[in-house]
């Protein structure tokens, strides 16, 4: 605790010095630099605010702070970032950094210590999983021309969650609250740390019986298990040549009662939190498993070279409603929650008004994948000082395999008095029985010239990719080879970019210009995403006020959509070219004390906003309606124009007491221009949080929560099957205990 309580006036000190002088004065080119870890981008604050680029670090304070489980509150502080939520969890995230598709996540370059964390980063990169936030130390967000380093995604910018580190002493940590909708979580970590080796042992569990309603009283929560073990050796402090190796192994599941399926406008408006019968049957189960070998060799502060290799294997099957058939005829669950009054005995069976009769069922489908992604990367960091100058070359290859194997099927099912019974199984790898693959070599060179108060970035990446897809076709369930179609598509692309940063009197200025890429899937012929990219901003620090204003315009000459289900799609993940795009926006954030005076309290308020203008250069019919009839001058769907968050913290040594208030613009679900139709819209909404922790003493702590303040009602998607809300009013208590 006093050592929490010394890190923290020993920050409040070095903002007290950067108000009264010179940026320059505290330029970390005065500083006796060191290379940071491999397994970070920024490392702390400080570097966040001396890149050429914008960059933004969540620190371990800021994630305790509301203790949340879910990643869309805990990123929704940072400018540029734009999430559209889906369960009310945030279970399965859709986020976006300065424009980019959000669904799934899938157009940014995800990573947990340095490492690429989406189940098949270039063959299928929706994030169906994604890292337990409550778990992870800090977050790092990357956007800008320094962002080559970080690849394949290089268009919005790059997330790297930090897992809890090996501590440097004896520790036991115990986190546990409880709360609303039967939602409980425990988090526990053991640790020690001598000259020569750690350990980590740390455990989570998050778990709830849900919001929703189903018409049958069933569950609609979720369970959650994280257990992440970490051991370290490494040569003594006065070797010449340190040496040190980390195994890491993660291992979670979750078992889910969620699905795709929403309600109509006119049931949303009249019981939000209902779910029909017909979705009673739909449940996610997972299963995630990563080796990580990580070894470091230290020639000097200057000169490091460290090589990682890393193993992840995901499976799922999110068995979810797919389609009814009335009659014989077969209407998909999306267009029947669309158009209810056109399809009403469709309607009266999926919300269990009516039995099926002999030619009626509903179609679950097994959507059954397995993920595989491993590879090895090694980066050399090498330091030098001239007179006035200082030096860095970063240089850094990767090669890397992955894979998703589709062996899906779809049961029927028949309803009777509410309740789903099994009519016919069906059979494993009849409805997608193909696997898809990526190989790729990637490398990248980044040199940092600092000279005086100027700093200057450039950097190039190189991606050699082979993209595949072997499909055996639905009729070959044992993959004996019989229909087998196979397809390749290659890429092979350089990928440059710049930055600077120059220091004034209290103020820098910051920008940079950089290539944006995004992999095509493996259909033969398909060109990759494409754009360039453009930021200037300012960081300043004036009577006690800090902040940063950036401006962005990211110019596609091709835009990729992809047919994701979570946006309405079939769920193939086949990729198709939108053609050219404008996506221009500002990103502002203001940090100020209060109480500057004030010797017992702080009072630090945070202000952002991120406004984000998007428009389609040309017309274009898009696949499956992902994105509907495309006009020139169409607006992208899925993004908010405005974004608004702030925070105000009352801390005192012995307490917090923590508020955020978020307000999210309304966003389109099909692309268009001018005012967003009724069925097309998802409308604003403001969300407050309220957190607080009172420290009995060093070891003992109590903490409170309330999500979702004023139990606003509001709706969080409309696609790919009705309207879904998110998460209402909820308190939860805490008991927190270190040693």
């Amino acid at each position: 605790m006093h050592s929490r309580i010394t890190s923290f006036i020993f920050l409040i000190t070095l903002g007290v010095v950067a108000q009264q002088q010179p940026v320059s004065a505290i330029d970390s080119i005065r500083l006796n630099e060191v290379v940071i870890s491999a397994k970070s981008i920024l490392g702390s604050k400080f570097e966040a605010k001396n890149r050429t680029g914008s960059a933004y670090f969540i620190s371990p304070e800021e994630i305790k702070k509301f203790n949340y489980t879910d990643v869309n509150r805990t990123l929704r502080s940072v400018p540029g970032v734009n999430v559209y939520e889906e369960d009310g969890f945030g279970l399965r995230p859709n986020i976006s950094l300065r424009g980019t598709s959000p669904e799934r996540s899938s157009k940014i370059t995800l990573m947990e210590d340095g490492v690429l964390i989406a189940p098949a980063p270039y063959s299928a990169p929706s994030a169906y999983y994604f890292p337990t936030i409550a778990r992870m130390q800090s977050v790092e967000i990357l956007k800008g021309s320094s962002q080559v380093q970080y690849g394949p995604y290089t268009t919005g910018g790059a997330i790297n969650m930090i897992s809890t580190e090996v501590p440097d002493n004896f520790g036991i940590f115990l986190n546990s609250s409880y709360g609303s909708f039967q939602s409980g979580r425990i988090h526990t970590q053991l640790g020690d740390s001598n000259k020569n080796f750690g350990y980590s042992v740390e455990y989570l569990n998050y778990n709830s019986n849900g919001f929703k309603q189903l018409d049958n009283g069933a569950d609609t929560g979720f369970d959650k298990n994280d257990l992440v073990a970490k051991f370290k050796v490494r040569t003594n402090p006065e070797a010449k040549i340190g040496q040190e190796f980390e195994v890491k192994f993660q291992y979670s599941d979750e078992i889910s009662n969620e699905t795709y399926v929403g309600l109509t406008p006119d049931d949303f408006e009249s019981t939000p939190f209902r779910r029909y019968a017909g979705s009673q049957e739909d449940r996610m189960d997972t299963e995630h498993v990563q080796f990580m070998g990580t070894h470091t060799l230290k020639f000097s502060d200057y000169f490091r070279i460290t090589t990682v290799g890393y193993y992840n294997d995901f499976s799922r099957n999110w068995y979810k409603l797919d389609y009814i058939t009335v009659d014989g005829e077969r209407e998909g669950i999306s267009n029947v929650l669309q158009n209810s009054n056109a399809f009403e005995a469709y309607y009266n069976i999926v919300s269990g008004l009516s039995d099926t009769g002999a030619n009626d069922l509903l179609g679950v489908k097994a959507n059954n994948r397995n993920y595989l992604s491993t590879g090895i990367q090694t980066k050399l960091d090498y330091h030098w000082v001239g007179v006035n100058t200082f030096h860095d070359i970063e240089v850094g290859l990767r090669y890397h395999f992955d894979e998703e194997d589709r062996f899906q099927w779809v049961d029927d099912y028949g309803i009777s008095n509410g309740t789903m019974v099994l009519t016919t199984a069906g059979i494993p790898g009849t409805n997608a029985n193909r696997i898809s693959d990526a190989r790729a070599f990637s490398s990248y060179a980044l040199y940092k010239l600092k000279y005086k108060n100027l700093t200057l970035t450039p950097g190039l990446r190189y991606e050699n990719i082979s993209l595949g897809r072997s499909d055996y076709g639905t009729a070959d369930v044992e993959r004996r080879g019989t229909d087998l179609s196979e397809r390749e598509n290659k890429v092979d692309v350089f990928i440059p970019g710049i930055g600077f940063n120059y220091n004034f009197q209290n103020i820098s200025l910051f920008g940079g210009v950089h290539k944006g890429f995004s992999p095509p899937s493996n259909q033969v012929g398909e060109k990759p995403e494409e754009s360039v990219n453009y930021e200037l901003g300012t960081r300043f620090s004036y009577a006690g006020l800090t902040g940063e204003f950036v401006g962005f315009y990211n110019d596609y000459s091709n835009l990729l959509g992809s047919d994701v289900a979570a946006t309405g799609g079939t769920g193939t993940l086949d990729q198709f070219n939108a053609g050219e795009v404008k996506v221009q926006g500002l990103e502002l954030l203001l940090n100020y004390n209060l109480l500057p005076n004030a010797k017992n309290y702080i009072l630090p308020i945070t202000l952002s906003y991120t406004f984000t203008d998007t428009e389609f250069q040309n017309s274009f019919g898009s696949s499956n309606d992902i994105w509907g009839e495309v006009n020139a001058g169409d607006e992208l769907p899925y993004l908010s124009k405005h974004q608004f968050n702030t925070t105000l913290s009352l801390e005192h040594k012995n307490y917090e007491i923590n508020f955020s208030g978020r307000f999210n613009g309304a966003f389109r679900t099909l692309a268009g221009t001018g005012s967003i139709p009724d069925n097309e819209r998802i409308n604003s909404n403001i969300i407050l949080d309220l957190g607080a922790k009172y420290r009995y003493n060093e070891n003992i702590a109590v903490t409170a929560n309330i999500m979702n303040l004023l139990d606003e009602t509001y709706a969080v998607a409309r696609v790919p099957a009705g309207l879904r809300p998110g998460l209402p009013f909820g308190i939860y208590a805490g008991l927190e205990l270190r040693y």
